[in-house]
């Protein structure tokens, strides 16, 4: 049974600004990951045919949009650019971040190569701080037992306090599973406790006396918390776009009905 058509909803507002076209799907599902970790494999393992294929609003940079069911709910699925990093000011990485922080996906997937685990957990620890609903992928299972390697899923999942997931997408080994705990995900079933490294007693400090300070500048911004840290790690596109009010003004297109919704993807990408 589809939902209720939602285009009043502020995140509606918000993805059809990103260029994202909801269209009679329930929820947004966003998959992100390092390049090479078989994403596209992912992602066409979960849409099959149903996909569509453009460049996001203003960019160059192309945008994979597809849907899959489950559970008698239908889900959209949108395939962020490949990268490793939330960090820096690439167009890939600003696109990234800025769905992830703006059109607040209802769950996040990130692929994960299973020979390559430790220099992939980087971005798994920044989406972590930006969402708490997220779902680690640890893909080419089949390429880590060639090379001996043994993945301890369950450990991973405890340690990060996420959902992790073994899977072999080319041949579509794992695929259900990885459906399944998106939904429980996205549901509330499942429960999740994300892991957030506790900076230093005086970063901490630091991030106290700048959250209000953010929220005083654009209210209503998801995830003050993570905007500090960017502003104190030294991000000057983040400094930017808080200091000329272009934070704010996206902040207050997410509170704000939608007219229409004609498309839930397109207006976060050219923005911070």
């Amino acid at each position: 049974m589809i939902a209720p058509d939602c285009g009043a909803c502020p995140e509606h507002a918000q993805l059809a600004s990103m260029g994202v076209d909801i269209g009679h799907c329930d929820h947004i599902v966003a998959l992100a990951g390092n390049p090479n970790t078989g994403k596209s494999s992912v992602f066409n393992a979960l849409t099959g045919l149903r996909q569509h294929v453009g460049n996001w609003t203003g960019k160059t940079v192309t945008r994979a949009e597809g849907a899959f069911a489950f559970g008698g709910k239908r889900f959209k699925l949108v395939d962020l650019p490949g990268t490793y990093s939330l960090l820096s000011a690439s167009q890939d990485e600003e696109i990234s971040r800025n769905f992830l922080l703006f059109g607040q996906p209802d769950c996040t997937v990130v692929v994960t190569d299973a020979t390559a685990l430790e220099r992939n957990l980087n971005l798994v620890l920044q989406v972590l701080e930006v969402t708490d609903h997220a779902v680690v992928c640890v893909n080419l299972m089949d390429e880590a037992a060639r090379k001996g390697l043994d993945v301890d899923v369950r450990s991973l999942s405890r340690d990060l306090g996420v959902p992790v997931v073994p899977t072999v997408a080319r041949r579509k080994q794992g695929m259900r599973d990885l459906v399944s705990t998106v939904a429980d995900v996205v549901s509330g079933e499942t429960k999740t406790a994300p892991l957030r490294v506790e900076p230093p007693s005086k970063v901490s400090e630091a991030i106290g006396n700048l959250v209000p300070l953010i929220e005083d500048l654009a209210p209503g911004v998801p995830n003050a918390r993570w905007i500090a840290l960017r502003l104190l790690d030294g991000d000057h596109r983040v400094r930017e776009a808080l200091l000329s009010g272009e934070l704010a003004e996206m902040a207050s297109r997410q509170r704000q009905p939608a007219i229409s919704r004609p498309s839930r993807l397109t207006a976060i990408s050219g923005n911070l």
